[in-house]
Order: C-alpha cells, then sequence, then structure tokens
C-alpha cells in the first residue's frame, strides 16, 4: 500500500509540476521553451517567451556576444513581468542608445563570473545565515533563505525570489528571479 501512495504522490507532483520534479528535469522549461545544457546563454533565452524584455535589453547594450561566449556565467535572469515592476517608462529610457552605459551596469549587476548553482548558494547560505557574491558589475548581490525557496537582495534592498533555478546552459547557469536588479 505504501508503494501505491508513493506512486500516486509522484504522479500528482508530475502532473502539478512541482519545482522538486522540475528541477529534475534534464531540460527545463522556462517561457513555454525547453531549455538545452548544450546551448549557449543566449541561444536558450531568445526562446523563452517570459525573457522578451531581457533579451531585446541585452541587445540594446551589445552584451550578446559576451554571454554567448565561452563563460562561465552564473546570471539572474529577470521575467518580463519583473521589468513591467519597474516605474512607468524606465525600461523605454534605458533602451536609448544614450543610456547604454547604465542599462549595461544594471545588466552585468545579474552576472556572476563562474558557475554558481543553486547548491552552492543554499550551502553559503546554511553555514553563515546569509551569502554574498560579487557580481560582473562590481557590486554584491546577497541571498538568504526566503519563504518559498531563496532570496536575492541588490544594493537599494530591493528583494527577488529565485523561480527557477539551475537552468543550466554550456556556458554557465540560469536562474530566473521575480525582480529586476539594481546596483
Amino acid at each position: 500500500m505504501n508503494h501505491f501512495i508513493r506512486l500516486t504522490l509522484v504522479a500528482s507532483a508530475a502532473v502539478l509540476g512541482t519545482g522538486s520534479l522540475m528541477a529534475a528535469s534534464k531540460n527545463p522549461m522556462v517561457g513555454g521553451a525547453a531549455m538545452y545544457p548544450t546551448k549557449n546563454i543566449i541561444e536558450n533565452a531568445v526562446n523563452s517567451k517570459d525573457h522578451t524584455t531581457l533579451v531585446a535589453a541585452v541587445k540594446a547594450a551589445g552584451l550578446v556576444e559576451t554571454l554567448s561566449g565561452p563563460g562561465p556565467f552564473t546570471v539572474f535572469a529577470p521575467t518580463n513581468a519583473a521589468f513591467a515592476k519597474l516605474p512607468a517608462g524606465t525600461v523605454d529610457n534605458l533602451l536609448k542608445p544614450e543610456n547604454k552605459g547604465t542599462l549595461t551596469a544594471v545588466l552585468t549587476y545579474h552576472v556572476l563570473p563562474g558557475k554558481v548553482s543553486a547548491a552552492d548558494i543554499a550551502a553559503k547560505v546554511k553555514a553563515s545565515g546569509k551569502a554574498t557574491y560579487a557580481t560582473v558589475q562590481g557590486g554584491t548581490l546577497t541571498f538568504a533563505k526566503g519563504m518559498k525557496g531563496y532570496t536575492v537582495t541588490d544594493a537599494k534592498g530591493g528583494k527577488a525570489n529565485i523561480t527557477i533555478a539551475n537552468v543550466n546552459q554550456s556556458n554557465g547557469v540560469i536562474h530566473v528571479i521575480d525582480r529586476v536588479l539594481l546596483p
């Protein structure tokens, strides 16, 4: 009987798409598209319907070649909904050619050098209650255990939740977040 209950729970979890089974998926779904570990960050990101604003920003900042390169990189990828939480006009203003430097600073603040997995973050948080990592931009991101997983806090005190972790790429890893981080 216990075996039957366990199989029922596993089947139910698969139908509901719980995080534990999604994390085990070889090609996790992000924005309605499978993410392939054999493709680089840009090759995967362009297929996510939830990251069209991020992709447009990466193109405007001239970072496509960098994020297509060997890396490795860890990218905290805000969704379109995360960008929509910014004050009205912010994204349009950042995408203007004269604001390329500011846009680049914001985007590189979402990138860590090297490949940092959710397990790496969790281990650091467990050891000291929080984890800090230096970004490519030169700032710091702080991670802590939240109510529904892990949170990342930016320099201005803004908090984002990691909603999808460990989306492995050929040149690093993406963690999807629900807010834009600001240096």
